[in-house]
């Protein structure tokens, strides 16, 4: 058995490249970038009109000339006009590219219009309500740097500048695998022996939030049936992700198994609680990951948010960020464990507070539905009102 602060350095220390792929802008959303974006041509790429109006050149003004006679209209999507006599003017619309020979626009509320002349009742600055052609970006400007993660304001930015596809980094396929033969499907009336399925659903939803592909798998406690179902598992997928024996009891086959189908083993068994039979290793020939948990419904919870969340961001080449939370109730761990305690964080005017849920046991499933994560206590420690510690969130806080 080893500390978790080894065992997780272990995990991250063994993350996989799952290379890069192309997908339509359409479906970019919750990717991350495998590329550098730069502009195509500049940002605007004209001297952008801001406001209806007219537009003049400014020297008229300057020299004197109050009354403009307009001589045409620049609507957005239309070719750019041009101004011949300085004593006129051209009507403008917002997004229309500026007439040539012009250099200042004035809008509309700032004017008394009476037949086909404009008079300026306002003082007027030069270059006023224009977005200077390459203000923005020049052509060539990185915009989008690799790795960021693309949300609905990059979806625009990458439409702006021609993208319709776009590389990004390959999330892993994901197999979710159940074991027990005293799991039932969901829409089972279970016998007084069994129980539902509900781990595999569990990380299946928290997948779907990561934007991870997945399938979901029940196997028996069956040696057999376990090892051929596992090799093959192993060779379809990125990751294998199990809920169920790891421990110790005469059925729990998984860490023997593995290690048949040449799977080797990095650990197995944590100085943590919940989740400590927890096994962990890679398939080196297949180039896949096995993260075996514990079949308590709060400790394959707690695991996956523990461990499997930040490897994957490693392997997306994303930073996770860390969270530190101000504990609200006092907290006397007595164990050789790191504890990860339920908890439900509020943000307040000090910053992350956390009130502690103290569930029944690692098989309380229910509790982990009124908790927004974990606070991660140190083995042999009093926590104090007020102290700081990590947390691990499940759920969004704000």
């Amino acid at each position: 058995m080893i500390p978790f602060e080894e065992a997780k350095a272990i995990v991250l220390d063994n993350t996989a490249n799952f290379g890069t792929i192309k997908v339509d802008l359409d479906a970019a959303v919750g990717q991350y970038l495998a590329e550098t974006v730069r502009t195509d041509r500049d940002f605007p790429p004209f001297n952008r009109v801001t406001k209806d109006g007219i537009a003049i050149a400014f020297e008229a003004y300057e020299s004197g000339q109050r009354e403009f006679k307009l001589t045409g209209i620049a609507a957005a999507g239309t070719p750019e006009l041009e101004l011949n006599d300085k004593l006129h003017a051209i009507e403008v619309m917002t997004g229309a590219m500026l007439p040539l020979g012009t250099d200042t626009v004035i809008m509309y509320e700032q004017l008394n219009i009476q037949d086909g002349t404009a008079i300026i009742e306002k003082p007027v600055k030069q270059g006023q309500n224009i977005h200077k052609q390459g203000s923005d970006e020049p052509q060539g400007s990185v915009v989008l740097e690799k790795g960021l993660r693309i949300s609905p304001a990059e979806i625009g930015v990458l439409a702006s500048v021609g993208k319709k596809q776009v590389a990004v980094y390959r999330k892993p396929k994901v197999a979710i695998i159940a074991t027990g033969n005293e799991l039932v499907a969901v829409d089972t009336t279970p016998k007084p022996h069994q129980i539902r399925t509900s781990n595999a659903y569990s990380i299946a939803a928290a997948l779907e939030e990561l934007g991870v592909s997945w399938e979901r798998f029940h196997l028996k406690d069956q040696p057999k049936e376990l090892k051929s179902a596992l090799k093959n598992l192993s060779l379809k997928f990125d990751v294998l992700v199990l809920s169920g024996g790891v421990s110790k009891g005469k059925y729990d086959y998984i860490p023997e198994i593995l290690e048949a189908i040449g799977t080797s083993k990095l650990f197995h068994r944590v100085q943590q609680r919940p989740g400590k039979p927890f096994w962990f290793g890679k398939n080196k020939k297949e180039n896949t990951t096995i993260f075996a948990f514990p079949g308590n419904p709060a400790s394959t919870f707690a695991n996956f948010h523990i461990y499997f969340v930040p490897w994957l961001y490693k392997c997306l080449h994303q930073e996770l960020e860390l969270h530190k939370i101000q504990l609200v109730d006092a907290f006397n761990n007595d164990l050789p464990l790191t504890r990860f305690v339920r908890s439900y964080a509020n943000l307040t005017k000090n910053g992350l507070e956390a009130k502690l849920i103290l569930g029944n046991g690692s098989g309380d499933l229910t509790s982990l539905c009124k908790a927004n994560g974990f606070v991660e206590l140190a083995p042999d420690c009093l926590h104090k009102i007020g102290d700081w510690v990590p947390f691990i969130p499940t759920k969004r806080i704000i």
